[in-house]
């Protein structure tokens, strides 16, 4: 087993290595939950629980995992909610080994949810993610198509994981409307249809640092404030994210315009 996990690590990851479809035993959802304490660092008490995954997959929702050989390297979960009387999915978490990020496994892994979630009739899945995280901002506006327009303060309060660097858990609600023309026409093309930015929210590449250092985490707090009255007060006036940007320099800016509710359905 050593051996075999040793060449592993040692080789170039290959997309054509790495297979996804749905978790399919007990050990490979445990698999899961360590991969979750392997890439946000939490407390037991702060994971979601084997017997989450169990249940979720049972009652309707995904437990789907990216494996190398066998071995699990990523994961997705989502469970089934409903508002307003419409059903949806809510993708409680992704998960990626760190040397298998940056190689779009991610996007895979979303793609594949949404295949899944589409063959159950499925048209939206929503899931929350950190304002201040770059990367993931940019995949779900821009490789998925996603939207946003609702904001929750401090969703699960202070938590140990390093990644949010102590800071309070903020969340951007992303909106995944599964049949509607801006995702359709950009899976299929690559391309967004275009829209008018009457606003925009600036990340600074510099964040991951500020989060990191105990010395210039007051910057990241700051810099978390003052995004988050921007995004309330735009969502208030009806925007909404629909494009996000990055520099050469890794610097990251939502895009923000006007989003009508009948361009989220099949064919608009």
């Amino acid at each position: 087993m050593a051996t075999s996990q040793t060449a592993r690590a040692s080789r170039p990851v290959s997309k054509d290595s790495l297979l996804i479809r749905k978790c399919q035993s007990l050990e490979e959802m445990r698999a899961c939950v360590a991969l979750q304490k392997e890439v946000w660092g939490l407390t037991d008490i702060e994971l979601v629980p084997l017997r989450m995954f169990v249940v979720g997959e049972k009652v309707g929702g995904q437990v789907i995992g990216a494996f190398d050989q066998g071995t699990l390297v990523g994961f997705a979960f989502a469970i089934p909610g409903v508002r307003g009387g419409h059903s949806f999915l809510y993708s409680q978490m992704l998960a990626v080994r760190q040397r298998y990020r940056n190689a779009g496994l991610g996007r895979r892994l979303k793609l594949f949810q949404r295949e899944d979630a589409l063959a159950r009739g499925f048209e939206l899945m929503e899931w929350t993610f950190d304002p201040l995280e770059i990367k993931n901002a940019y995949l779900n506006l821009e490789k998925l198509g996603a939207i946003t327009r609702r904001y929750n303060r401090n969703q699960y309060g202070v938590t140990s994981s390093v990644l949010q660097g102590h800071l309070p858990t903020d969340r951007l609600v992303a909106e995944w409307w599964l049949k509607s023309k801006r995702v359709e026409t950009l899976l299929a093309t690559g391309a967004k249809p275009s829209f008018e930015v009457l606003a925009a929210i600036s990340v600074p590449a510099q964040i991951y640092d500020w989060k990191a250092k105990p010395e210039t985490r007051a910057q990241a707090q700051a810099l978390q404030d003052r995004n988050r009255e921007a995004f309330l007060e735009a969502f208030a006036g009806g925007l909404a994210a629909l494009g996000y940007e990055r520099d050469p320099q890794g610097n990251g800016r939502f895009l923000l315009g006007r989003w009508e509710e009948k361009w989220a359905y099949s064919g608009s």
